[in-house]
């Protein structure tokens, strides 16, 4: 980690015209002129970006910020690490894509990451979107079963195109959803759906589950697709047990069980794989964001048993697998087995959640805080008895914060954290203070 030790704290961050700047704007108004459906963090904060190094990025006008959002979880190894850079670089020069035929690179790539997936998951694809993932697992899963249902939970996120969507709530997709595809109540016990309280409840919500599956199914399953914790919808962690009762579900019905962990995945939750947090093997997964820290990049991995239905689906695509992919994928994997990476995170997020802890205490705003490894939420409420959200202190809080220097990731009343894993902890503790401080200035202006 030492590449990223030249910051100096007192010069980050750095704003020296109030942002977004007159370049900014004006960079961004002539984009718009022909670049349609922005996401929320650009339509709140159009800053126009120049360059990142390590844990920060630099707008056109010449601000630095704390970046608190590598990239929307994906530079968790910081901007331009000079490994991963170098080895594309490497192959931009060599050999820039040459189908889906074998390559030294993609060989090394694949040994490399059988020693870091589940055990028996050992049958691989690679793409270059979250998105195509998605849809090749959920082929796959139809392949092997025979079968075209699927289920997935409220508030999940797995895609733009029409399968992934159909798992999904995604609202600019509603009314696209195809059929055979049902959504059922999160693990969210701080918003729980039934009005239960956790440990009293035995975890119904997956025993709803089984009324979907014999009321509401045509009996044509293939499978449950879920995110590990959910990142779109705010940090959302289930509740222990949730995951392994879903794995016994499946297993009761014979259904597949794929973990979506393109967002949680290589180390952001202070595992390689979210799902190692409760010991329980998928029989699909898909990885991608952090994979190639930058580089579009992606996998869909299937359960030995099941890989030759990847011999099925037509597989292969255009770009997935290309050198330069696979070479930054293979570099990433290197520099988080080097930097022992998923142990700092864990450590990082510890630290972290300790410290928003002690922030909710003090701010009654705040409603919960909650998270895993680098991937945390502040969900910010009107009253913490209602626990009605408070999408304006939301917005607010994500706008005075970023004026203040932070980069980082709203989802209406829901803040999102994900610093790039590399971040110390005194980096880490200034964004906090960015935080507070927006969130101080909030209150004062909502709540008098």
């Amino acid at each position: 980690m030492s590449y990223w030790a030249d910051i100096d704290l007192s010069q980050v961050p750095k704003i020296v015209v109030e942002p977004p700047g007159p370049k900014s704007r004006q960079y961004h108004q002539r984009a718009s002129r022909y670049l349609k459906g922005y996401s929320s963090q650009v339509r709140l904060f159009p800053v126009v970006f120049e360059k990142g190094h390590g844990v920060t990025l630099t707008d056109v006008d010449g601000n630095t910020y704390l970046d608190f959002s590598s990239g929307i979880y994906v530079t968790s190894l910081g901007h331009c690490h000079p490994k991963v850079s170098e080895a594309v670089a490497r192959y931009a020069r060599t050999l820039m894509n040459c189908h889906d035929f074998t390559t030294p690179i993609k060989m090394q790539l694949l040994e490399k990451l059988a020693t870091v997936l589940p055990p028996g998951l050992t049958g691989v694809q690679f793409y270059d979107s979250g998105t195509a993932a998605v849809e090749a697992g959920l082929r796959a899963m139809r392949a092997v079963t025979g079968n075209f249902e699927f289920i997935s939970f409220h508030r999940d996120f797995h895609g733009k195109t029409m399968g992934a969507a159909s798992c999904a709530t995604v609202d600019a997709t509603q009314g696209m959803r195809a059929p055979g595809f049902f959504l059922v109540p999160r693990g969210y016990c701080y918003r729980c759906a039934f009005k239960l309280h956790y440990l009293e409840c035995n975890l119904h919500c997956v025993d709803f589950i089984e009324t979907v599956i014999k009321n509401e199914t045509a009996g044509r399953l293939a499978g449950i697709v879920l995110e590990p914790i959910q990142g779109w919808a705010g940090s959302i962690v289930p509740p222990d047990g949730w995951i392994q009762k879903i794995r016994a579900l499946c297993d009761k019905y014979h259904l597949l069980l794929m973990a979506d962990e393109v967002l949680t995945c290589m180390g952001r939750t202070g595992k390689m794989f979210a799902m190692e947090h409760w010991n329980t093997v998928p029989d699909v997964m898909t990885l991608g964001k952090s994979f190639g820290n930058g580089f579009p990049v992606t996998a869909m991995v299937i359960a030995d048993r099941y890989k030759d239905a990847l011999e099925k689906i037509s597989a292969s695509t255009s770009y997935g697998g290309n050198p330069m992919a696979c070479a930054a994928a293979l570099a990433s994997l290197e520099v988080i087995e080097e930097e022992k990476l998923c142990q700092h995170a864990a450590q990082l997020g510890e630290y972290l959640l300790t410290l928003l802890q002690q922030m909710q205490a003090r701010h009654p705003l705040i409603g919960e805080v909650r998270g895993k490894g680098c991937l945390l939420g502040i969900e910010l409420v009107k009253d913490r008895k209602t626990r009605e959200p408070y999408e304006e202190a939301g917005r607010l809080v994500y706008q005075k914060a970023f004026r203040k220097g932070l980069a980082w990731v709203p989802a209406g009343h829901i803040l999102r954290l994900s610093p790039p894993i590399i971040m110390s902890k005194e980096i880490a503790r200034k964004g906090l203070e960015i935080i507070e401080e927006a969130i101080a200035e909030t209150e004062r202006q909502l709540l008098g």
